[in-house]
Formats: C-alpha cells, sequence, structure tokens
C-alpha cells in the first residue's frame, strides 16, 4: 500500500515545476527574483502611480545580463529558452511595465538585429544594448494598423545610398528613451526593417500621457517626416512580414511566462488578505467561498505553468511553433487577467488601493492581453491551424 506523501506544496507552484529546473535555471529564478524584491518592489508603486518609468532599474538589470539573455555572443548571456521565461516571470511579478522594457529590449530590437542585422549593426548595438548603454525601441503598429500589420502606411523610399522615410508609429514601448528604433515600414521591395537612430533630423517620438496601465513604462507615438538613413541602417536579412512576425513570437512566448508572475502576486495577495481579514467573527479564509475562488485562481496557474514549461522545452529544441505560442499567450494572459481582477474583488474596498498588487497588475495586464496579438488574433491562429481556413 502507498504510503500518502505528507509534503507541504507551494501554493505558487503546486506541480513543482521548480523542481524541474536544471541548476543553471534555478539560479536565475532566484538572482532575478532578489532583484526584484530588493529593487523593484521598494518602488514599482511610486512609479505607477507617478506614471514615470524607473530607469534607474536598466543598470540593474543590465547587470544580472537580462538583455538579450538569450542571444549568443556580443556580450550577452547566451541562456536557454526555460530561463528567459523565468526571467519574464519574476520582473512582472513586479510590474508588468519592467517585464515590458526586458521584453523589448530583448525580443523585438535586440534579437531582430542579431537575426537578421549585418555584422557592423551587431557588432555596434548588441553588446551596448546588453550592458544597457543602449534603450531600443520597436516600430510596427500604427494608429489605423492595430492587429493588421499588412496594412502598413510607413514607407521608406531609395534616394540614391540612403532611404527616405515617412510615417508613423503608435504604442511604442521605450520610444521616448530610446537610442534606436527598429522601424518597418513598406518599400518596392516588401516590407523592410531599418536601425533609426533617434537623433536623425525629421524623427520625433511623443510620450502617450494618460494611461491607466503601465504607468511604469514609457510609451510612445513615433513620427518620420523625410527620416534620412543609409543603406547600411538597412536590417539585410530578411524582407516581408516574416521580420516582423518572428520578432512578435519571441516576445510573445516571454510573455506567457511573464503574466505568471502577475498572477502569482495576485494569488499570494489573496491569501494573505483573506487569512488577515476578520469578516462574521473569523478569517475569511475559513469561508468555502473563498477557497474555491483561491483554488480556482492555483488551478489556473499550474495550467498555466505546465503550459509555459512545455512551451520553453519546444523552444529550446528549435520545435515551436508560432500555433503553439498562440495558445500559451491567449490562455495565460486571460487566466492572469481573470485572478488579477477576482483577487481584486476578494480585498473587497483595498482592493482598489495601490498599497495592494492586484489593481496595479490588473489594469497592467490590459495592455498585455491586448499587445503583440489581442486574444481574439491568438483565436484566429488556433482556428487556422485546426481547419486550415484563414477567416481573418
Amino acid at each position: 500500500m502507498a504510503t500518502q506523501d505528507k509534503r507541504k506544496l507551494d501554493p505558487m507552484d503546486l506541480y513543482e515545476v521548480r523542481a524541474e529546473l536544471t541548476e543553471e535555471e534555478t539560479m536565475v529564478q532566484d538572482s532575478v527574483a532578489r532583484l526584484v524584491d530588493e529593487k523593484v518592489l521598494p518602488v514599482i508603486q511610486k512609479a505607477f502611480e507617478s506614471h514615470t518609468f524607473p530607469k534607474e532599474l536598466v543598470s540593474e538589470v543590465a547587470a544580472l545580463g537580462l538583455l538579450g539573455s538569450s542571444l549568443k555572443g556580443y556580450d550577452c548571456a547566451g541562456l536557454n529558452a526555460i530561463c528567459y521565461g523565468l526571467i519574464c516571470q519574476e520582473l512582472e511579478r513586479g510590474d508588468s511595465g519592467i517585464r515590458s522594457f526586458v521584453s523589448v529590449q530583448s525580443s523585438l530590437v535586440m534579437f531582430p538585429i542579431h537575426a537578421y542585422g549585418s555584422e557592423e549593426q551587431k557588432q555596434r548595438w548588441l553588446p551596448a544594448m546588453a550592458k544597457g548603454e543602449a534603450i531600443g525601441c520597436f516600430g510596427l503598429t500604427e494608429p489605423q494598423g492595430g492587429s493588421d500589420p499588412s496594412n502598413m502606411k510607413t514607407h521608406a523610399k531609395r534616394d540614391g545610398d540612403d532611404w527616405i522615410i515617412n510615417g508613423s508609429k503608435m504604442w511604442i514601448t521605450n520610444g521616448n528613451i530610446a537610442d534606436v528604433a527598429v522601424v518597418w515600414a513598406t518599400t518596392e521591395e516588401g516590407i523592410r526593417g531599418f536601425l533609426v537612430e533617434t537623433n536623425t533630423p525629421g524623427f520625433t517620438a511623443q510620450e502617450i500621457e494618460n494611461k491607466f496601465s503601465l504607468r511604469a513604462s514609457v510609451t510612445s507615438g513615433l513620427f518620420f517626416d523625410n527620416v534620412r538613413v543609409p543603406d547600411t541602417n538597412v536590417l539585410p536579412g530578411v524582407v516581408g512580414l516574416k521580420g516582423p512576425l518572428s520578432c512578435l513570437t519571441q516576445a510573445r512566448y516571454g510573455i506567457s511566462w511573464g503574466v505568471l508572475g502577475a498572477a502569482q502576486a495576485c494569488l499570494s495577495e489573496a491569501i494573505n488578505y483573506t487569512q488577515e481579514r476578520i469578516l462574521f467573527n473569523k478569517p475569511l479564509s475559513h469561508n468555502q467561498s473563498i477557497q474555491q475562488r483561491l483554488a480556482d485562481m492555483a488551478r489556473r496557474i499550474t495550467t498555466a505553468q505546465m503550459l509555459s514549461l512545455q512551451l520553453g522545452r519546444l523552444k529550446d529544441q528549435g520545435r515551436m511553433t508560432p500555433t503553439q505560442v498562440s495558445v500559451a499567450k491567449w490562455n495565460n494572459c486571460r487566466a492572469a487577467l481573470d485572478i488579477a481582477r477576482d483577487a481584486r474583488d476578494i480585498l473587497g474596498g483595498a482592493g482598489i488601493s495601490a498599497e495592494y498588487v492586484p489593481v496595479r497588475h490588473m489594469l497592467n495586464l490590459e495592455s498585455v492581453i491586448t499587445y503583440e496579438g489581442t486574444e481574439t488574433v491568438h483565436q484566429l491562429v488556433v482556428g487556422k491551424e485546426l481547419t486550415g481556413v484563414n477567416a481573418f
């Protein structure tokens, strides 16, 4: 007869995902967790309230090798996909804005330079970006485009050995603090990627104010008025939507892990609150309805963890597909947002205060479930895989 295991499970890790990690993966998670606990959490509430990005954290993040962590060479850490996922998870446990900064720098700027750039471009930008000495942004989304990047209006035309870029981009993370923008534009050859240094004449960035989500992140509109860049600033290794879409696949992978951190932070807060809050002469945690809601949060987190863990293994084996990424981004963002909303509700009146984390994560996740592909986009990606029919 089998003996019953009396181990006390970690409420944030019911299926013991951590036990499946390698020594390096565990070390990476622990080091990022310490950074979040010691550097991010003490400042993030004020940053969120004041609508400011805590730029002083860039050097701390860079010192741990978290920028471009999955890339090999060029002073990058060369970590595996599971490590990158854990980095995103721990950073977003702090705040989506901090994870967004790292995602953009790593997956949307450094990745395309590494994958499609010339050797000169790689040497020029990647070591500086890994050290946090240069910051990048990714210009794809346009005011009229959103989920339809093929409807791109920004265009570039050859002029001798240069290109002239005109157009605009919207909802660009890091826009006003970037040194270089990876800008996607239509050309006679197809969609091309351009490295536009932000001090180039004709380039302007305008920060988007009055956001009630991702307030600890810089979000901007980018404008190009006859911006002249040399042909050496074109990414030579890709033509067409494959370029930007491959970047989004990398970012979506990290997001599928990142939102787990936000969900865990909300569940942890809800558990602590219900154990301390006395209602009708007993702690809230003694109520069946509260236990059912907490259990449902833990179930959603556990499911999401298993999805991301397997997705990371597929990525490390070179077998990950965009459809698989869509499943995880769709499922995990929905789970995290629902958890944040329910945790906010469980906290009652206290739930609307930024003194507690759920409302901040809830507001942030409203953006995270939208960017890098809305929920509907990912549902249609999976639907196309199932039916063979493109219903976009």
